[in-house]
């Protein structure tokens, strides 16, 4: 007879296991939790013999594996809506980057910032991001651009996941742009990663993974390559913003790498797609920043589908391109904006999240020897999660079996 913590009874379950129709659905189900692992699912009328320190009847309500968002810059110094007003009165970009606005006023904040202030900002984006059933999420550095502010993002990051409750992944983003004391040298900028941050970050182990911004205007594909091979030196895996804003290979050399994810992709070639399907390397589709930036060029949703490649979506919460904390409208844009089915959606920040972030054989899915991180709704359908913009249905959120309050 089966020993368990926790038994949820009296639901139904939309487990999102890979291949099973109709979102994975168990119509009237239970889950029995032991260690803060899923110990069985399944029917009722099939629950095992075995006893549980505590039962709880769900009346109905839908269960998900709670909610990853796989992609995020939470850490960060200040705040751009003055240069968002700016910008709808008509000033370029280029002006207010030229008067020192732009990505590089976030830089000097955050250099600025105390480790204290970084981090209850972050915090606080962190906690909306649970009340919406969030329990795992990706936290990337890359607004320091220096060795000592790289790793103060870091170390914040990993703060918030010890003190938080929530799983956080780090990523070192410092290959982000081009600081000002390297204006016009890419290159040794690009060795200056490699020789001093990188290393400091491993050595401290700060990172779970290295991330680089490939575009015309921050790194090339020669670049990123080189930060790449010293990363697998390192046993690091790597991540990719890629054809973002052009096709520069991108999609190409994070599947050359073995990338866990390629993000952005919106002017990813046919060749791309290819080259991540054979790879295994998930699609992180961010439309936050696509209407952020009245974007036109659509990803190619079609493509990817067609080839298998595995598709997830974030927030990209950011204070310049994204400034989105609210993984629902995420998962609503990504319908609206890309054509996505509320299926594709919630899969999009549950399995193949957790894909694009290592953790698939963890979590992303509701199955046996999987961490019991569960959301539970107040919902008629798991659809209306990508359906609903502005509602909150959250009833319940379960990290390793245990409920979690998001609030302080």
């Amino acid at each position: 007879m089966a020993d368990w913590d926790l038994l949820l009874t009296d639901a139904r379950i939309a487990t999102m296991r890979q291949g099973a129709p109709d979102y994975g659905t168990i119509g009237a189900g239970a889950i029995a939790i032991a260690g803060g692992i899923i110990d069985w699912i399944g029917p009722t009328a099939n629950l095992p013999d075995g006893t549980a320190t505590e039962t709880r009847s769900l009346s109905g309500r839908w269960l998900t594996p709670a909610l990853i968002d796989c992609h995020t810059h939470l850490v960060f110094g200040g705040q751009r809506a003055d240069e968002f007003e700016r910008r709808l009165h008509g000033v370029s970009y280029e002006d207010i980057a030229a008067e020192g606005g732009g990505i590089l006023s976030t830089v000097m904040a955050t250099r600025a910032a105390s480790d204290e202030q970084l981090h209850a900002d972050a915090l606080t984006r962190l906690r909306t991001l649970a009340r919406e059933g969030v329990a795992t999420v990706e936290i990337k550095s890359g607004y320091g651009l220096d060795r000592d502010s790289e790793l103060k993002m870091l170390r914040v990051a990993r703060r918030l996941g010890e003190h938080s409750g929530l799983s956080v992944r780090t990523t070192l983003l410092a290959a982000h742009t081009v600081p000002p004391e390297f204006a016009g040298d890419a290159d040794a900028y690009m060795d200056h990663i490699i020789d001093e941050i990188l290393p400091a970050a491993a050595g401290e182990g700060l990172a779970d993974a290295v991330d680089a911004y490939c575009e015309s205007v921050a790194f090339d594909a020669t670049q990123v390559e080189r930060l790449f091979a010293r990363a697998r030196e390192l046993d690091l895996r790597v991540k990719l913003h890629a054809d973002q804003l052009s096709d520069g290979g991108g999609a190409e050399l994070a599947a050359r790498f073995g990338a866990l994810s390629a993000d952005h992709l919106e002017y990813a070639s046919a060749d791309g797609v290819r080259a991540l399907a054979e790879s295994g390397t998930a699609a992180v589709l961010l439309p936050g920043a696509y209407l952020t930036l009245n974007a036109t060029q659509q990803p190619p949703v079609a493509a990817l589908r067609g080839s298998g490649v595995p598709i997830a979506i974030a927030t990209d919460c950011n204070p310049g391109t994204s400034p989105l904390c609210s993984i629902h409208v995420a998962m609503g844009l990504g319908s609206r904006l890309f054509g996505l089915t509320p299926e594709e959606c919630l899969a999009g920040v549950t399995r193949e999240a957790a894909r694009a972030l290592g953790l698939g054989h963890d979590r992303g899915t509701l199955e046996n020897g999987k961490r019991a991180d569960i959301a539970v709704w107040d919902l008629d359908h798991p659809r209306e999660l990508a359906y609903w913009l502005g509602t909150h249905p959250l009833s319940d959120l379960l990290i390793a079996g245990r409920s979690f309050s998001p609030n302080p």
